[in-house]
C-alpha cells in the first residue's frame, strides 16, 4: 500500500507539464528587449524608433542601449509594401554608432515613396545626422543636440596611405548624403565638422535646436504634435496628387 501511494505520487511529479505558447509580444521582448510599442488603432502612421547606439555588424556589450540595423530594415520594407500605412514618423535619440549601418538606414528612409518626418529629441549625433535628414522634412526640439564629428576607425588600423583615402572616402559618403537632403551648404558643414576650438576630446561641433535650423540641418524647431500635422498634410498633398495623376491618365 505504502509503495503504491509512493508510485502515484512519483507519477504525479513525472507528469510533463505542457509548456506555455510563446506570444508575440514575449518574441518581441526576446528580439528587441522591449514588448510591442503603443499604437493607435487603424492608424496610417508608422512610429519607427532609433535609440541609443547604432548597431551594424559588431555586437555591442549587453549594457550598451543598441538600435540593430537588422531589425530596422525589415521595418521600412514593411512600411514601403504596407497598403494600410501612409507615412513614416521617425523619432531619434542616439549617440551615432556604425557608419555603414546608420547610412543603410537613411538610403531606405530617403528612398521610400511615402511621406516620412523625422523628430531630433534628446540628441541626433554622429551617424544620427544622416538618418535625420533622410526624411521629407526634419524636427528638431528645443533642446536636443546635433554632434557634428569627422568619422573614426575602431580597432587595429594600419597606418598606410590606404587607410587614410578609406576614411577620406566614407567622409566624403556621409558628408554628400547630408548636404544631398538638407538645406546646409557642404562648405558649412566641413567647417563645422573640422572646428577644433569647441569639443575637448575632438574635433567637431555641437549645435542645439535653433542652430540646427540656422545651419539648415532641420528644417523646423518643433515636436511631436507639430511632427503630426506636418506628417498628415505631407500625406494629404501626396493624395491629393495621386489623385490628380490618375485623372489627367
Amino acid at each position: 500500500m505504502r509503495a503504491g501511494r509512493v508510485g502515484k505520487f512519483a507519477a504525479v511529479r513525472d507528469e510533463a507539464q505542457p509548456e506555455e505558447p510563446d506570444t508575440p509580444v514575449t518574441t518581441n521582448i526576446e528580439a528587441l528587449g522591449t514588448p510591442d510599442p503603443a499604437s493607435a488603432p487603424d492608424s496610417p502612421i508608422f512610429c519607427l524608433s532609433i535609440i541609443g547606439q547604432v548597431e551594424g555588424h559588431m555586437v555591442l556589450p549587453p549594457q550598451n542601449k543598441t538600435t540593430k540595423y537588422e531589425h530596422i530594415i525589415p521595418q521600412l520594407v514593411a512600411v514601403e509594401e504596407s497598403e494600410k500605412i501612409r507615412g513614416l514618423l521617425l523619432i531619434l535619440n542616439t549617440v551615432g554608432g556604425d557608419v555603414e549601418a546608420g547610412l543603410a538606414i537613411a538610403e531606405l528612409v530617403a528612398s521610400l515613396s511615402k511621406p516620412s518626418v523625422s523628430i531630433v529629441l534628446g540628441g541626433g549625433h554622429s551617424i544620427g545626422v544622416p538618418i535625420a535628414v533622410s526624411s521629407d522634412y526634419t524636427f528638431i526640439a528645443e533642446s536636443a543636440s546635433m554632434t557634428i564629428h569627422p568619422v573614426r576607425l575602431n580597432g587595429l588600423v594600419i597606418g598606410v596611405q590606404q587607410s587614410f583615402e578609406y576614411l577620406e572616402k566614407m567622409q566624403e559618403r556621409v558628408t554628400r548624403f547630408v548636404v544631398e537632403h538638407s538645406s546646409i551648404t557642404e562648405e558649412k558643414f566641413r567647417s563645422l565638422m573640422l572646428n577644433t576650438g569647441e569639443l575637448a576630446r575632438d574635433i567637431g561641433t555641437t549645435v542645439i535646436g535653433r542652430d540646427a535650423v540656422k545651419y539648415g540641418l532641420c528644417d523646423e524647431v518643433g515636436g511631436l504634435g507639430q511632427a503630426m500635422q506636418k506628417l498628415r498634410e505631407l500625406i494629404r498633398l501626396r493624395d491629393e496628387s495621386t489623385a490628380k495623376a490618375s485623372v489627367v491618365q
